[in-house]
């Protein structure tokens, strides 16, 4: 009876372990292995290869940047946004980009606001993907930027006991 109960127990074992391999390998993208990431990274913005710290955020479905000096504008009959980023060492960068579509945020401690999304690419280690990030002004948060789901599902799992596990190497960077 004792070594029935200890094989049932090594199957369940085996059972869930393959269980496990088979769920963790369904969520993961074909021939590419998941990145660790902590939770608060240092990524770099294009156009402009600025980096900037951002906060990874599992609980938010997309991005956003701190932006300044916001100007919503129309070029050749469409919406287009153009902006001043600002990394922690003072380089400036002005963007002009093209809207996407304006997005209704919900706040907690406020009524909701409209923020312009616009599409930017990201380099987080060496992934570099083009996302829609909202605008908004975040220099009441610690981070410049909050990086959602959109970013990093099926690329990244997040570490959050850890911080600045990665550095942005998607291209030749400028020591800025």
């Amino acid at each position: 009876m004792k070594n029935l109960k200890q094989t049932t127990g090594n199957v369940f074992v085996f059972l869930c372990i393959l269980f496990t391999s088979f769920c963790v390998a369904e969520n993961a993208p074909p021939g590419n292995d998941l990145r660790v990431a902590g939770w608060v990274e240092r990524v770099s913005i294009f156009p402009g290869n600025l980096k900037i710290k951002a906060k990874l955020d599992t609980g938010a479905r997309h991005s956003s940047l701190d932006a300044k000096h916001i100007e919503e504008f129309e070029l050749n009959g469409a919406k287009w946004v153009r902006f001043d980023m600002t990394n922690w060492k003072g380089r400036v960068e002005r963007i002009e980009t093209r809207v996407i579509r304006t997005a209704k945020i919900k706040q907690h401690d406020r009524k909701s606001a409209m923020r312009p999304v616009i599409r930017l690419g990201i380099c987080l280690g060496t992934v570099y993907k083009e996302v829609e990030i909202n605008l908004e002004d975040r220099s009441k948060f610690n981070y410049q930027m909050l990086i959602g789901r959109s970013y990093l599902k099926g690329s990244f799992l997040v570490d959050s006991s850890a911080t600045f596990t990665l550095e942005p190497a998607c291209q030749k960077n400028i020591d800025q």
